[in-house]
């Protein structure tokens, strides 16, 4: 196809596209609400169809719907989104979806609705999908846990994965971190904290020695940061505390510090006598390491500019998605190819109209240059 023609077409397009994101944004779908992303699956669905005339497989993996469209042909590019969010059902009633010059806000717009909108709208102009799949998931923000084997068995064999996760200052990101998530139950033994506080254990104050052990496994040298973060203990004022739960992230450059922070982790102790440690969880999601996406990159750039669009740049992260399981399997991934906005996760996150285009266009001649390539 004439690659020259995607920004004007794209362009003159960007109403129904703002429409379109403000249709996602206004359902809302936290993640841990099955009815809320199951409806905005739907909504999904319909975009899909309406867009690119292939109907979505629905996928429902334990109590969860996951999408897929396949668009003829064996995978040459998979395609990448979700549409759950972080925000809880009734955040749009006091920040609803609003627009202010270039910038559109909304609870979920900047990770990651825009991004799943301007997927479609993509794929819309260009004049032949085949080689195309397409993946939207609803349980990116939990860590993906009942979608990650559909992901890496999509991603598996393909010649790319084109992840629309958003993009900060639009940068595409081409390295992320991989990432571990684990819960570790501190049982300690109740006691009247007037009467008898010796025959008790403290599980709060073993859990303190526990932050602090855990706090030190990082290694700054390496960027591997280990993460102390959701702390709860305690049934009373006046009770020695029998159970203290603690949650703890930790972000790592490549496979072996995840390991080494992994062992660590399962070797921690109790200090106080009587007290007992319970560790749940471990390693979520590996590395996309820099050789995973370099060939990807430079692909984008070359598109970039045979479309019109300024020069790419592209950053390092240490924010994981789903990008990081298919660069797991083998498949080269370019990430960050969705919004370009801010504040992901932050009151008031917002996505740039203008880039909204711009973005769509880069994604449909990126699938047509790796679908081209030999």
């Amino acid at each position: 196809m004439n690659v020259s023609t995607l920004l004007p077409r794209l362009r003159a397009d960007r109403a129904r596209i703002l429409d379109d994101v403000a249709a996602l944004v206004n359902c809302e779908s936290p993640s841990d609400d099955l009815a809320a992303t199951a409806a905005c699956a739907e909504l999904v669905a319909e975009l899909g169809r309406e867009l690119i005339g292939v109907s979505a497989e629905v996928h429902t993996l334990g109590d969860r719907r996951h999408l897929v469209w396949r668009c003829g042909g064996p995978t040459a590019v998979l395609l990448v989104g979700h549409c759950d969010t972080v925000w809880p059902i009734g955040t749009l009633a006091r920040w609803p979806f609003a627009v202010d010059g270039d910038r559109a806000t909304g609870p979920g717009i900047f990770d990651m609705k825009a991004g799943v909108a301007q997927l479609f709208h993509g794929l819309a102009a260009l004049d032949d999908l085949t080689g195309v799949t397409v993946l939207v998931t609803t349980d990116e923000e939990l860590g993906s846990p009942t979608s990650r084997e559909l992901i890496e068995a999509e991603a598996s064999g393909v010649r790319a994965a084109l992840v629309l996760e958003a993009s900060a200052g639009g940068a595409v990101k081409t390295v992320r971190k991989g990432t571990s998530i684990y819960q570790l139950a501190v049982h300690g033994r109740a006691a009247h904290a007037g009467l008898e506080p010796e025959v008790g254990v403290n599980a709060t104050v073993e859990a303190a020695h526990q932050v602090l052990a855990i706090g030190a496994l990082g290694d700054e040298t390496l960027g591997t940061t280990v993460t102390p973060t959701v702390l709860r203990g305690g049934r009373t004022t006046n009770t020695v505390p029998d159970l203290a739960e603690l949650a703890v992230d930790s972000r790592a450059a490549d496979v072996a510090e995840q390991r080494r922070v992994d062992a660590a982790m399962r070797a921690l102790r109790p200090v106080l006598p009587g007290a007992r440690l319970e560790l749940t969880g471990g390693i979520n999601r590996p590395p996309l390491p820099a050789e995973a996406s370099a060939d990807l990159f430079a692909l984008a750039c070359s598109v970039a500019r045979s479309i019109g669009l300024p020069d790419l740049h592209s950053v390092a992260v240490g924010g994981a998605s789903d990008g990081n399981f298919t660069a797991g399997v083998g498949t080269p991934t370019l990430d960050g190819l969705g919004a370009v906005g801010e504040h992901a996760h932050a009151e008031g996150e917002w996505a740039s109209i203008a880039a909204m285009a711009d973005r769509a266009a880069l994604v449909a001649g990126l699938v047509d240059a790796v679908r081209s390539a030999r």
